[in-house]
């Protein structure tokens, strides 16, 4: 049995290959929802919403393809999985300033600019932040400040920050990622991941939150990562109201909070997207 299969049974998941849906994400700075749906219906495309998010569709059929619109290029939504788009759901900054600490390619920064008073968006790769620069300017994005920056370098202090952190990725979302991953690289993706939280949550204000995400499976980079924020910060789980399973209580040999269960992990089995884990947490 391969490693991965066997590892996903015992987490309560399992490999399982299907035509993942395209999905958009309306940029309400520009557009509202209903307006777009009908721009997009007239030129073929069938929608349908998303319903564990706001402002997002899955394309169900067209006839064109999405980046050759006019609405693509006038920059009137984002093509975004469904899952992507729960990050920056869960945190919502209400119009407070907050920081993207690992902002490329920009959908989730694009995202939190609507709801967010500004963004703060860093990127360590070069060509990374092209891709951010170039999709703030087609989406119109004024709310955002965006710097080709290390975050770990970042000393200022937010009430609210995103870490979409660098990780091993999923099965969904790359061929042949089940024969070229190996459990090595898998801690060697958790180690950055510990660096990048600790100094992350040093930067939060005073009763701050700090939303956690990943498109990782692994309890290496999703519940051993929480835990080692739980057991090094002053920091509590809050409870997320969303689709997929609780976060694991026992997985690699290791036993979990109780709080995980806060957490959600999107098996691609049970919630049709790509392999995802998000966690919120408040400084106490």
């Amino acid at each position: 049995m391969d490693l991965f299969e066997q590892r996903y049974r015992e987490f309560g998941g399992e490999i399982k290959r299907f035509h993942l849906q395209r999905s958009i994400r309306v940029n309400t700075i520009k557009i509202s929802c209903n307006r777009l749906q009908q721009r997009l219906e007239k030129r073929g495309f069938v929608l349908k919403k998303i319903p564990f998010v706001d402002n997002g569709f899955y394309v169900v059929r067209s006839k064109h393809n999405l980046v050759s619109t006019p609405e693509y290029l006038l920059g009137l939504f984002y093509i975004q999985d469904a899952a992507s788009q729960v990050p920056a759901y869960i945190l919502d900054p209400k119009d407070d300033i907050v920081l993207d600490a690992c902002a490329a390619p920009g959908g989730k920064t694009i995202q939190l600019a609507s709801v967010a008073k500004v963004v703060v968006a860093t990127e360590i790769d070069n060509e990374r932040f092209k891709k951010l620069a170039y999709n703030l300017e087609r989406l119109g994005i004024s709310n955002c400040i965006s710097y080709n920056i290390d975050v770990m370098r970042v000393k200022k202090k937010f009430p609210y920050i995103l870490l979409d952190a660098p990780c091993s990725g999923n099965y969904m979302l790359e061929k042949g990622w089940l024969q070229k991953n190996t459990l090595k690289r898998i801690q060697e993706r958790s180690d950055i991941q510990k660096q990048l939280i600790s100094h992350l949550i040093s930067l939060l204000d005073e009763n701050g939150v700090l939303l956690y995400s990943t498109c990782s499976l692994e309890p290496e980079e999703d519940e051993c990562i929480i835990q080692y924020a739980l057991d090094n910060f002053n920091v509590k789980l809050e409870k997320i109201n969303m689709i997929g399973d609780h976060g694991l209580q026992n997985a690699i040999g290791m036993s979990f909070d109780r709080s995980m269960s806060h957490c959600r992990r999107f098996w691609p089995s049970k919630t049709r997207t790509i392999g995802f884990f998000v966690a919120r947490l408040r400084l106490c």
